[in-house]
């Protein structure tokens, strides 16, 4: 069914493995709960921010205002469209497309966790295919980056295996310290001749483009 307001509640993708799906609030609510339950060693921090420091329940709190914001401020020229990840009717985790100017940059930043119960399963290299394949040809990009902290190994081992190109580093706050975070590239070419594949299909992606500021892309490259 077509949602009449908000084209962006019936964005799916799907793979063999797992779907995709575009969060809406029953969706935001299964993540907030999942994240409460841990998503990396307390001792350590993966993301740019430090958002999985909070404590239960202003973590779930925070997260619910979050995906809300984005939502809210959901433009032509500053989006990030948060997805679900659903494995055999699970919410396992997140991954999100990041992107300011689009429409003449046409670069995306990408962006994921997941539950702690679910990694080393091979699902986030699953779901970040999946990602690519939205941005690249469900929405025309030219660009894709992505970071990680240089200990990140599962998020790194992810990158590199997918054949990024890295493009250096740079050095940011991680919590109250100065620590470098590797930063990576891929192109719509690379992504195109390695990792296209016909066994991940896009919905709804048509009635997403006008909110978005784009036209349908051309994919016959």
């Amino acid at each position: 069914m077509t949602h009449p307001i908000w084209p962006l509640f019936d964005l799916r993708v799907r793979t063999p493995r797992l779907e995709l799906r575009y969060l809406d609030d029953e969706l935001a609510t299964e993540l907030a709960l999942l994240s409460a339950k841990g998503i990396h060693d307390p001792s350590t921090m993966p993301f740019g921010l430090p958002w999985s420091d909070v404590a239960s329940p202003e973590l779930e709190r925070n997260a619910m205002q979050f995906y809300w914001r984005n939502r809210a401020e959901t433009t032509p020229n500053s989006w990030s469209i948060g997805l679900a990840t659903i494995v055999d009717g699970t919410v396992v985790g997140t991954t999100a497309l990041e992107t300011t100017n689009f429409p003449t940059l046409r670069e995306f930043g990408t962006g994921s966790w997941l539950g702690r119960e679910f990694q080393g399963k091979g699902i986030g290299k699953e779901m970040r295919v999946a990602t690519l394949q939205l941005g690249f040809l469900g929405f025309g990009a030219e660009h894709a980056t992505t970071s990680a902290w240089h200990d990140n190994e599962p998020s790194l081992g992810v990158t590199r295996s997918l054949g990024y190109s890295a493009v250096g580093v740079r050095r940011q706050l991680r919590r109250a310290d100065s620590d470098t975070m590797h930063l990576f590239e891929m192109s719509r070419a690379d992504f195109v001749a390695r990792l296209q594949r016909d066994d991940i299909t896009l919905h709804g992606v048509a009635g997403c483009l006008p909110l978005l500021g784009l036209d349908a892309p051309n994919n016959s490259q």
